[in-house]
């Protein structure tokens, strides 16, 4: 097998499964482990995937998005720590938008007991608070993407562009210095850009994995957020760098 070959068929196992270690590719492709290891450098230099420990992850492109069903089980821990720190930040908002991803149906859950008014674009989070009775849930409109379960288009961004939210919680397919938070959709950073314009607050959810990544279409700055909530996989340097653009951020 070609060198060509063994990368791509790497990054569609990365894809699938999650994550691959380089023991278990090694094994699975015939080749030595210092093979795959250059392998996965050159996959991380072109932005296909990101190196850790033992292995790699995929990085979501403008041709890769994951589904609902990779997230549900991917960094699941730092999921649940990193909404129930969010969850502590809504300090009386009355109005909350909650973004398509899992980690805002975490949030959900967390507040699904507050005197709150929720827009999401989210099955998922709609799910979740139907039944409250504390909540009450507005549900955007729109095309709904089966990848994530959330509605887009310009019936989701008419509806919500003509709202005034306490406090947005967002995620991220990626986030970076340079380029700032990022996405692969047209459709859904169109659906977040607006959620940035209307919130007086807004509150980042993003495990450490999206820190350096970059996606197609950019929908904020960093500088745009009141706080970003990761793990405590970001290290303290960088979480001291984009501290500096403004916005605090709670490594839980």
């Amino acid at each position: 097998m070609d060198s060509e070959t063994r990368q791509s068929r790497i990054v569609e196992f990365a894809r699938i499964r999650g994550r691959v270690e380089v023991a278990a590719l090694a094994e699975e492709l015939d080749v030595a482990t210092e093979t795959i290891r250059r392998d996965l450098k050159v996959l991380a230099g072109r932005r296909l995937l990101k190196r850790v420990h033992g292995g790699a992850i995929p990085l979501e492109t403008v041709s890769f998005e994951s589904t609902v069903e990779y997230r549900s089980q991917a960094d699941l821990a730092e999921k649940h720590r990193i909404a129930a720190a969010a969850a502590d930040l809504l300090h009386g908002a009355e109005t909350v938008y909650l973004d398509e991803g899992f980690t805002p149906r975490l949030i959900a859950e967390r507040i699904a007991e507050r005197e709150l008014t929720v827009v999401t674009s989210s099955m998922l989070v709609a799910e979740v608070l139907a039944h409250s009775t504390t909540v009450t849930v507005l549900l955007l409109g729109g095309r709904l993407r089966g990848r994530t379960l959330a509605t887009v288009d310009h019936w989701a961004t008419d509806m919500l562009g003509s709202l005034v939210i306490d406090v947005a919680y967002l995620g991220t397919n990626g986030i970076s210095i340079e380029h700032g938070l990022t996405t692969p959709d047209p459709a859904v950073a169109a659906v977040k850009q607006t959620a940035v314009k209307v919130a007086r607050r807004r509150i980042l959810v993003a495990a450490h994995s999206k820190f350096g990544a970059n996606s197609f279409c950019r929908f904020a700055e960093v500088s745009d957020f009141e706080a970003i909530v990761t793990d405590t996989g970001l290290s303290p340097t960088e979480a001291q760098r984009f501290e500096a653009l403004g916005p605090s951020v709670l490594r839980q």
